[in-house]
């Protein structure tokens, strides 16, 4: 192996972990990874144009996805942006207890936010919550899949 492949290895591993945490672009940096692994003249198997431009389109429609659909469900749910804000917070702060913290962080997060920053009733607040924490779920199981799919197939291709 040849440090564009260790590279892109190291890249899509740290995008596995930008899935979870909100400020490490994780499907983006798993990408980055991929293109590292087509300037690699080490890996078993070249990279293929196709393979690359279609993984763009996928990191592109999850980058989309991971903005509109928090907000989408969160509205839906009758949530506010403080919500939305409370439920990143939380998960943050979540992170010392990971990975049950983060996913309750998020959840009392959205709460918090939604009933302290929004709405003074605690069962509007719990239904906004729940909107943004299933949006977040979703978000973050979809992208996780997709960045494991890729260094899957970065790992047949490599070795």
């Amino acid at each position: 192996m040849d440090f564009a492949a260790i590279a892109g290895l190291v890249l899509a591993v740290i995008g596995l972990a930008g899935c979870f945490l909100p400020v490490i672009p994780g499907p983006a940096l798993s990408w980055l990874g991929l293109l590292c692994l087509y300037f690699s003249d080490k890996a078993d198997q070249p990279v293929s144009l196709t393979t690359l431009l279609v993984w763009l389109a996928v990191v592109l429609i999850l980058t989309v996805l991971d903005y509109v659909l928090p907000a989408r469900m969160t509205r839906r749910a009758g949530g506010h942006k403080a919500a939305e804000r409370g439920a990143a917070i939380g998960m943050v702060a979540g992170m010392i207890f990971t990975p049950v913290g983060m996913v309750a962080g998020s959840f009392l997060g959205a709460f918090l936010g939604e009933y302290l920053f929004a709405v003074q009733d605690p069962l509007t607040a719990l239904k906004a919550a729940a909107g943004t924490f299933l949006a977040f779920l979703l978000t973050t199981g979809i992208k996780a899949i997709a960045v494991m799919i890729l260094i899957v197939q970065m790992c047949f291709l490599i070795f």
